[in-house]
């Protein structure tokens, strides 16, 4: 998957692989021009979704830094500790 994304990165900027070369022509982090359903031409709505996005990571990282110290305190994995689950009451 990361091997993937990073061959579309590279392609998509003409194998410009540092930041100050790779966005000089004024293309922001992940927009590689592909919107077939034309949800960037509202500008206040794009703002919006681009937040939302960013929001969505934040809270995916939490979740994942939340599972891993979890695993970590118990020394069982997540999967592990939903098959042996037993109620408190």
């Amino acid at each position: 998957v990361f091997f993937t994304i990073g061959a579309v990165e590279a392609f998509s900027n003409n194998f410009k692989l540092t930041p100050g070369d790779m966005f000089a022509d004024g293309r922001a982090p992940g927009d590689l021009g592909f919107d077939p359903l034309g949800c960037g031409k509202n500008p206040d709505a794009l703002a919006r979704r681009q937040l939302v996005e960013v929001k969505n990571g934040r809270l995916a990282m939490l979740a994942f830094s939340g599972m891993l110290h979890q695993q970590l305190l118990t020394k069982q994995g997540v999967i592990e500790q939903l098959a042996n689950f037993k109620a408190i009451m």
